[in-house]
């Protein structure tokens, strides 16, 4: 097959996009063969993976936003394969593509076809893997219960105009954490475990981590009451909040709570009293940025085998 042939999988809101379009045919007027399949209901990527795969396509490449980008990126992991993914970020909130450096204009995206992969982690938990970050708490409820319709108006600050017009409903869960040298409990209001760094449209959770270290990144706000008290005027003006999270690096970590905490994988939602969350290393290989961000070694990566 050829090298300069792949296979876009693009989500079925986005057939009529005249940017993805125009920027397909670009592509295809400098050399590459691009197929292009679209999704229509649940299950569809995968099955496009598989089929791309048995096809013998090598590059395969995501046009969606997080949700579409975790269930490819999940397919692609499961068939242990050394074909590569390319990111085509064309979602509301694209907090994995943005903490990547991966650019949101579709031709800028696509361009990074012609850059090699290179390998990242994926987190896992109950046998399911993301991408990007699972978020726990109040982070949670707000993507969740953000609508469609205030996604369109206002983008990722949809997410926070709804956590704080939602504020009044927050409330603190207690929780045990622990992992290799680490221990915490104690009342939580949110949780974010990251192979990226931010989640709900923009908030970073995770402002250290990496994606190719073999690590999740673990940060939890606490729920003092002083805490509780300022949350709001916090968020509200965009300061401060950042030093009340405890963070830790760990290859994984186990959660228990008092009650069931509500997690948003990447856009799916997981709930559970008991969980196991860990980094699966170097699982699958994206084009990422020369300069990412989320690689530990900059400007370094793995040419294509």
């Amino acid at each position: 097959m050829s090298e300069h042939k792949a296979l876009l999988i693009l989500h079925g809101k986005q057939a009529l996009n005249e940017a993805v379009r125009t920027a397909v045919e670009d592509k295809r007027e400098q050399g590459w063969e691009l197929a292009v399949r679209l999704t229509w209901e649940a299950g569809d990527a995968r099955r496009l993976v598989d089929e791309a795969l048995a096809s013998g396509y090598r590059l395969i490449i995501a046009g969606g936003g997080d949700g579409t980008l975790r269930d490819i990126a999940e397919a692609m992991a499961d068939h242990s394969t050394q074909a590569s993914l390319v990111l085509l970020p064309l979602g509301t909130a694209n907090d994995f593509a943005r903490a990547a450096g991966v650019p949101l204009e579709p031709a800028q995206a696509l361009d990074l076809l012609d850059v090699a992969p290179s390998a990242i982690d994926l987190g896992e938990v109950g046998g399911q893997v993301f991408l990007n970050m699972a978020t726990g708490g109040f982070g949670s409820q707000v993507t969740a219960n953000t609508s469609e319709d205030l996604k369109k108006v206002l983008g990722g600050a949809a997410y926070l105009f709804t956590g704080l017009s939602r504020f009044s409903e927050l409330h603190a869960a207690y929780g045990e954490l622990h992992g290799p040298d680490f221990q915490w409990s104690g009342e939580l209001l949110a949780l974010g475990i990251g192979n990226g760094r931010q989640a709900g449209g923009g908030h970073v959770l995770c402002p250290q981590a990496l994606a190719d270290d073999g690590l999740l990144d673990i940060s939890i706000l606490p729920a003092p009451q002083e805490v509780v008290g300022t949350l709001k005027s916090l968020l509200s003006e965009g300061f401060g909040i950042d030093n009340l999270f405890v963070r830790a690096r760990l290859p994984w970590v186990e959660i228990k709570v008092s009650e069931g905490l509500f997690i948003n994988l990447d856009g799916e939602p997981l709930e559970g009293d008991s969980l196991r969350f860990s980094a699966r290393p170097a699982a699958l290989r994206v084009h990422l940025p020369e300069h990412s961000p989320l690689l530990s070694v900059r400007g370094s990566v793995s040419r294509p085998g």
